[in-house]
Parts: structure tokens; C-alpha cells; sequence
């Protein structure tokens, strides 16, 4: 295992990043937040045009640390848009043998992700397909309208609006059985992605709490002098940096197929996620009042750690299932 990013790597996260930078800018997230859609198509296309959609297709030469690497830098810019589910509608659509893989690959068919046992679903309203990924069912594709009961509601996560789902019974077509082993290897890699979803969030935070430290002044000094403060922002960091590794080794491991793959797919959840949710919280506080407000945007980065958390189980059920993967 190399353990630097490619120059490729890195290359995807910087075409990432400038793309989201154009299409996605704070004041975008603004008026998306306080419209009623649940979907951004222009910062989705141009996302699209990357080719990310066909990261997991098995000749593209990439792999789940590839996908989370894009996943990181998505969650970097509070992306809208269900992007993990994109990924992994195809990686399942192709693992199947599914012939008609265009228009997925190519995001002009959206999908989202639904997590088995839960009715609440990212981007719901605006999704073609719905990959339902459930440990104890199976794996299914559902189109949109086939037996499919959606109704909006209001949601934390005001960049990946939730709807609430139900399908009819025997509603879209089997994948999967739940005994398939891929039926597993999908449920672990939905894991990996929120954990990077989670890591580009938390870097954010921290870096635009170092931003402001530096500029803000109070007593003809910045901020960033105080020693609390300067203790509170190393904390972050502290917190932050470490956690990389844990993702990084998730989707490698998942990618070559380890043994303790999915006991590294649970603890990237879990551990990702309280970091997140921890990092956002400092960021508030040491922003002091601006932190709170509505304009300056951080709230979009603590209500999405709050999503990201509670999406695909706990960081409490997954630790517990971390623990009996590892016969503790």
C-alpha cells in the first residue's frame, strides 16, 4: 500500500475541488437551502462531466479509495446531490451484468442510496433510481415510480434535503440476495463513502476556524494569538488529521479485499462521524457569534455532521459491530 496519494489522486481531488468551487460557492448553498427543491442539476452536471460517475465500473481502472477520495472533496463543499448513491448504483448495476449502464455512469439518470430500515431518503424527488441496500434483503434497483410512495419532509441537512420512502411490496428488480457477498461488500463501501463525506467535512471546518483565528482581531491582535483558542483549533487538528489514515485504509482494504475489510468500513463510520459532529462544534465555538449565524454558512457543515452521523446506522451500532467482527 502506497501511503501518499498518486499524483492521479491527487489530481482527482483538485478537479473536484476547482468544479465544486465554480458550481458550488456559499452563495449557491444559500439559495439552494432556502428553495424547496431537493436537487442541484448544475453543480451535479458539472460534477458529472468529470466522469465520476463511472469510478466503480470495473474497467475504469479506479476503486473505492478513488470514490472516496472524490467523496471527501464532495463533502468539503457540502455538495449537494447523492453522489454515493451514484457510485454505487453503478458498481451494483455492473457487478449484476446489467447492460444499460449510460445513463447512470454518465449522471443523466440520478440515483440514490436507501439505507435498509430506513424510510429516509437524500435527494428522494429528484432520483430516477433507487439502490436499496439492506444486509438482511438484499440489494434492489427501484425506478422511480415503480410502487414508490415519497413524501418530502423538513430535515437538518439543509445541502441533502430527505424525503421520507416506501415501496410497494416486490417493488423494482433483485440484485442481490442478502446471502451474496457483494450484497456485503456494497453495504461496507456506503460506510467508507460517508467516512469521507464526513473527513472533507471536518477538514473544512477546521480550516476555516484556522482561517478566521488569523483574521479576526480583537485587542489590536488576532485571535489566533489567545492560547485558548490556539489550544481549541491544535485540538482539532489534532482530532482531524489522524482520522485520514482510517478512511484511506477502509477503501484500500475494501478495494484489495481484506479480511478485515468490513470491520475497517465500520469503524471509518463511526469514528469519522463523531469527529465530524465534534469538529463542527468546535467550529461553531470558535468562530464566537458569527459562528451562529445563518450568512456566514457553518451551520451547512454542522447540520450535515448530524446527517451523517445518524445515516447507515449509528457510530454506537457500528462500533458494536466492529467489535464482533473482531470476536471481541
Amino acid at each position: 500500500m502506497h501511503f501518499h496519494l498518486t499524483e492521479e489522486q491527487k489530481a482527482i481531488q483538485e478537479a473536484v475541488r476547482g468544479t465544486l468551487a465554480d458550481s458550488w460557492p456559499i452563495e449557491r448553498i444559500h439559495a439552494f437551502a432556502d428553495g424547496d427543491a431537493d436537487f442541484d442539476r448544475a453543480s451535479w452536471d458539472a460534477l458529472m462531466a468529470l466522469g465520476l460517475g463511472g469510478i466503480l465500473l470495473p474497467d475504469s481502472g479506479m476503486g473505492l479509495l478513488d470514490a472516496a477520495l472524490a467523496c471527501e472533496v464532495a463533502g468539503e463543499a457540502a455538495a449537494a446531490g447523492p453522489l454515493i448513491g451514484q457510485l454505487l448504483a453503478v458498481a451494483a448495476a455492473a457487478a449484476s451484468g446489467r447492460a444499460n449502464l449510460d445513463a447512470l455512469a454518465s449522471g443523466e439518470a440520478v440515483a440514490t442510496l436507501v439505507h435498509g430500515g430506513s424510510a429516509f431518503v437524500p435527494c428522494a424527488r429528484a432520483a430516477d433510481i433507487f439502490l436499496v441496500v439492506d444486509r438482511a434483503a438484499g440489494v434492489r434497483l427501484v425506478p422511480a415510480g415503480d410502487g414508490v410512495t415519497i413524501e418530502a419532509v423538513r430535515a437538518s441537512d439543509r445541502t441533502r434535503p430527505v424525503s421520507k420512502v416506501a415501496f410497494a411490496e416486490g417493488a423494482g428488480a433483485m440484485l442481490f440476495a442478502a446471502a451474496d457477498p457483494i450484497t456485503a461488500r456494497l453495504a461496507d463501501a456506503a460506510l467508507v463513502l460517508c467516512a469521507a463525506d464526513a473527513l472533507g467535512g471536518a477538514q473544512k471546518v477546521t480550516d476555516m476556524s484556522v482561517a478566521y483565528a488569523k483574521e479576526r482581531e480583537q485587542f489590536g491582535q488576532p485571535v489566533g494569538r489567545f492560547q485558548a483558542l490556539k489550544h481549541q483549533l491544535a485540538h482539532m487538528a489534532l482530532d482531524v488529521e489522524p482520522a485520514r489514515a482510517l478512511v484511506w485504509y477502509a477503501a484500500y482494504a475494501w478495494d484489495a479485499e481484506l479480511p478485515d475489510a468490513p470491520r475497517a468500513a465500520a469503524m471509518a463510520k463511526a469514528h469519522l462521524c463523531d469527529v465530524y459532529v465534534r469538529a463542527t462544534r468546535a467550529a461553531v465555538a470558535a468562530h464566537g457569534g458569527i459562528g451562529y449565524t445563518w450568512e456566514y454558512g457553518l451551520n451547512y457543515w454542522f447540520r450535515r455532521a448530524l446527517f451523517d452521523r445518524a445515516w447507515l446506522g449509528s457510530p454506537s451500532e457500528h462500533r458494536a459491530r466492529a467489535a464482533d467482527l473482531a470476536s471481541w
